[in-house]
């Protein structure tokens, strides 16, 4: 491996310094086809990111070499992640988002070539630094596009769990939590939470869980639907579990599931009704007026 003068970092700081304007031209024609993407980003704003980029690696560059771990170059670092993180939320996938930097090599070794034309042994040490310096800054550009897009799907999960669980009011003092899909810790957690603060917003005494729409009840399933009826007791609440399928009661029996001290129903229909004989609340059907008749 050829050896780094110490004047390396600084005369590729100079030739960055000094054809900044032709390297950002050949820069911008480098970054051909899918990396530009004109449809999700303006020519002006390409330019005047690669343009600050140039500017901030030549400071950086000058200041503190190719130590990209030094405080010369978190300015450099932040814009990096200003880009993955804009280019993550515009629809830009992480190769043209990487290759943003990485199409910065040969206009830039072009310079360097010419720069050290009379030096072989030289021109190998500058070609080889400055690869590992351009190839270490597409890499964090590319770690810090996945981590933003991580992210996004991470608050996207979120806000997914939220909106599948919603609690809702059927009565003065019922809830009702209808769940659809497979009950996992994460969403148990999630379900928890909103039927808690549910519980204390509308001063409820009685919740019923619908799992109509849950496919499967293994143990560890049934384990969450008990936590869950546990933390509602504890927050005064009656909880009632409906939905309860022929295939789903089979299921519980066969695995030993120990369902006994919670109130089922087969329907959420029931389990309503049911809710509302424990708040002492009857209903009467009113006759119509042609059945009032027909007694008389």
């Amino acid at each position: 491996m050829a050896v780094v003068s110490k004047n390396d970092a600084a005369n590729v700081a100079e030739i960055l310094r000094s054809h900044q304007n032709s390297i950002l031209e050949e820069w911008l024609k480098a970054m051909t086809g899918a990396t530009r993407r004109s449809d999700l980003m303006k020519e002006s704003e390409l330019r005047s990111q690669a343009s600050r980029f140039l500017k901030l690696i030549s400071d950086a560059t000058e200041a503190a070499g190719y130590d990209t771990h030094a405080p010369a170059w978190s300015a450099t670092k932040e814009m990096l992640n200003e880009i993955s993180s804009s280019r993550a939320q515009q629809g830009f996938t992480p190769s043209e988002t990487a290759t943003f930097v990485f199409s910065l090599k040969r206009p830039l070794f072009d310079r360097v070539r010419a720069a050290y034309a009379g030096d072989p042994q030289a021109l190998t040490a500058a070609l080889w630094s400055t690869t590992e310096l351009v190839d270490g800054l597409g890499l964090y550009t590319f770690e810090m596009f996945i981590k933003t897009r991580e992210e996004v799907i991470r608050r996207q999960q979120e806000d997914m769990l939220e909106l599948s669980t919603p609690v809702v009011k059927l009565w003065d003092g019922v809830l009702a939590l209808p769940l659809i899909g497979t009950l996992d810790s994460a969403r148990t957690q999630v379900v928890m939470e909103s039927l808690l603060q549910s519980i204390v917003d509308t001063n409820s005494k009685i919740a019923i869980i619908d799992i109509t729409g849950v496919p499967t009840v293994d143990t560890i399933t049934a384990q969450h639907l008990l936590k869950t009826v546990t933390a509602a007791r504890l927050m005064g609440a009656e909880c009632i579990i409906s939905g309860v399928r022929p295939q789903i009661a089979q299921t519980i029996v066969h695995l030993g599931i120990n369902l006994l001290d919670v109130t089922t129903k087969a329907t959420l229909a029931d389990a309503f009704l049911l809710s509302l004989k424990k708040m002492g609340i009857t209903f009467s059907r009113e006759k119509r007026d042609d059945q009032k008749t027909d007694q008389k």
